[in-house]
């Protein structure tokens, strides 16, 4: 009687309909736990690194060492390029113009910007810019222009691509971070001091409303975009923070390892990556533009920070150097590990 009854009133529908929700989930974990290191790419070179980036037809990686810019085929594992950047030590990051072959470095401590031809590599002309510290730079494809995002002076500058001239500047109102931009002329940009992000017109260059707080995040960093469903992924300390490109609300914030420079959403499997450089990978799923689950925690080496995702395999690419840790002394009781020369190296992981 009782097995009748349990027969009749379980709900087997509801099994069937919660198996067929897990799926994707569970497909999203076997996915992720298949990333591992399968190829370290030796760069060399000396000095700190910033920023790695992609071409769109994933042929080649751009990456920022000290005073250069590498260029590494992705088929081959060789580096093919080495854009040298005159009187700066710190070039940041790169923006790809592919429609005018073009491409754009931001030079921190020379307050310029470098335009190279994307096939030679050859540099053109160098751009001074008033706004102090240039660190992240993105091309804009619907305004034709190139946004810096300027450390010191907490400010945008604006330049016309096609012709490299300045075109304007855009307040801030704290130190930027990494930019995005929607395809739809709106950049969005992390504030790190302010744990904020705020939204501007590429034309018009005009603030849009009022920055939107990022709680729980602290000291965003690394922001990447899912265009699909309008969702901004901003990486801070210990936390992913998902935002609403609309409405500027926070819908998510899925933990995440410490002291992330890099993260990167892959539309074709739902996977959100944030590198740490602790020394991971943290994997996310998107089970809805509102709804993530964490995934897993590659481990990678101390030091990698930045990353960049290839859309055309998938792989994932971080870079890092090796370390050595000075003997303590009575004047330096804590000494910081230090980079050892020559060591510089691009990680490639893959399933």
């Amino acid at each position: 009687m009782l097995r009748k009854w349990f027969l009749r009133s379980f709900c087997w529908a509801c099994v069937l309909s919660s198996f067929l929700l897990l799926l994707p989930v569970a497909g999203a974990f076997a996915q992720a736990s298949g990333y591992k290191i399968v190829r370290r790419i030796p760069v060399g070179g000396e000095g700190p690194w910033d920023y790695l980036r992609i071409d769109p037809d994933g042929s080649r990686i751009f990456v920022t060492h000290g005073s250069h810019v590498f260029v590494v085929d992705l088929n081959s594992g060789k580096v093919v390029g080495d854009i040298a950047i005159m009187n700066t030590k710190s070039v940041h990051d790169v923006a790809l113009a592919p429609d005018l072959g073009k491409g754009f470095t931001s030079n921190g401590s020379a307050n310029t910007v470098t335009i190279f031809d994307l096939k030679t590599l050859k540099p053109i002309s160098d751009i001074k810019i008033k706004g102090g510290d240039p660190d992240p730079i993105i091309y804009e494809p619907t305004t034709k222009r190139v946004f810096t995002f300027n450390a010191k002076t907490k400010d945008s500058t604006a330049i016309d691509a096609t012709n490299g001239q300045v075109v304007g500047t855009v307040a801030l109102g704290g130190g930027p971070e990494e930019a995005q931009v929607d395809g739809r002329g709106n950049v969005f940009v992390n504030i790190d001091d302010t744990s904020s992000m705020v939204q501007f017109d590429a034309k018009t260059l005009a603030i849009k409303g009022k920055p939107w707080p990022l709680a729980p995040c602290e000291g965003p960093s690394a922001l990447t975009f899912d265009s699909a469903h309008r969702r901004l992924f901003a990486a801070c300390d210990k936390v992913m923070v998902v935002v609403n490109a609309d409405t500027g609300k926070v819908v998510a914030s899925p933990p995440i390892g410490g002291d992330p420079d890099g993260n990167a959403y892959d539309p074709a499997t739902g996977l959100l990556f944030a590198s740490c450089k602790e020394g991971l990978i943290s994997v996310i799923h998107q089970d809805s533009p509102d709804k993530y689950t964490v995934v897993t925690n590659i481990t990678t080496q101390f030091g990698t920070s930045t990353m960049a995702l290839n859309p055309k395999n998938h792989h994932v690419y971080t870079a890092t150097a090796d370390y050595k840790v000075p003997s303590k002394t009575a004047d330096n009781p804590k000494p910081r590990p230090q980079q050892i020369a020559g060591s510089f190296v691009i990680l490639e992981l893959a399933q």
